[in-house]
């Protein structure tokens, strides 16, 4: 049941690495991502503003105007605009980050700022929020794509979701580089049922469906669906709730297997995780012990079982 990982190629703000590329000459060296993630990512950084010459320590920039098509300039001097330079570069750029299985970016920045990026009214009040330039080029040319800021690595569930997506989009990448069959979109969809039913149960159907037609559709068509539908479904973290509804359909596989009394103190372990008193891991890790005597094939499919590396130990703080 342990899987095997290989390190993946994800993008990266370049001051969350240490790089002093900021307005000021500093950085926002994350060490989350330095000191942990980057046994397993292997990141590539880059600094918009750096990449269009603007070098460091620099005039510090806003967003300006219409949140939905913002323009970059100089806070302390608006007729310095550097949208259309900021603009050209990104759509470059991105043409070389297809292999990228995710991207991690610096917030409120407005270039690589995804979330609440103050966007500045003509009286020079933050009267909207809007994306950054680079971030929003990113997005439009890869919605599928895993990204997530770094403030918000510190929500251990969004951290886990993010990093789980990552995975979760690599193996497809993967997938997608052999010639497609349709045994091989069934096979996928095979081994991530339980990790899509830990999202909810209508998409989970709703996904399936489409797998069990795949007749209907040229394959590629069908593949580029299930990609959009699975990506979609998974983009918000877990409940416990469906957490433990998956648990609970794994247990049942058990229950020729375990004694009355293994059943019940898994049971009760699920149940606590339910109520939110005991991290996810605990109730796993016992699932885990009791599959590795009782060896079942489709159970031993399922990537739910380990997401991500478990030396990260996500799964201990959700």
């Amino acid at each position: 049941m342990k899987r095997k990982f290989e390190k993946i190629k994800i993008g990266i703000s370049g001051c969350l690495l240490g790089q002093n590329v900021r307005h000021n000459g500093g950085h926002k060296r994350n060490r989350y991502c330095t000191d942990q993630l980057s046994k397993w990512f292997d990141f590539q950084p880059a600094c918009p503003e750096m990449a269009i010459g603007m070098g460091a320590p620099r005039p510090a920039l806003r967003l300006i105007g219409d949140p939905l098509q913002p323009r970059m300039v100089e806070s302390d001097n608006q007729e310095n605009d550097y949208t259309d330079k900021m603009q050209d570069w990104s759509s470059q750029a991105i043409n070389s980050m297809s292999q990228l299985s995710g991207y991690i970016l610096a917030d409120k920045s407005p270039s690589c700022g995804l979330f609440r990026v103050k966007c500045y009214n003509d009286k020079n009040h933050p009267e909207h929020l809007s994306r950054g330039i680079f971030a929003k080029a990113l997005t439009d040319q890869f919605p599928l794509l895993p990204v997530e800021e770094s403030g918000r690595l510190n929500d251990p569930q969004l951290r886990e979701n993010f990093i789980m997506r990552v995975f979760v989009y690599r193996d497809w990448q993967q997938l997608m580089q052999k010639p497609l069959k349709p045994k091989l979109l069934i096979n996928f969809w095979a081994q991530y049922k339980y990790l899509a039913m830990a999202h909810g149960q209508t998409e989970y159907r709703k996904i399936g469906r489409l797998i069990a037609n795949l007749k209907k559709r040229p394959i590629d068509v069908t593949a580029e669906m299930f990609i959009q539908q699975l990506m979609q479904h998974i983009s918000k973290p877990a409940s416990r709730k469906n957490h433990s509804n998956v648990m609970q359909h794994l247990q049942g596989f058990l229950k020729a297997a375990l004694s009355a009394q293994d059943r019940t103190e898994l049971s009760k372990l699920i149940e606590r995780y339910r109520k939110g008193i005991i991290p996810l891991e605990v109730p796993m890790t016992l699932l885990r012990h009791h599959f590795s005597h009782q060896s079942n094939p489709w159970v031993e499919l399922q990537v739910y079982f380990e997401p991500h590396p478990q030396e990260l130990e996500l799964a201990s703080q959700i």
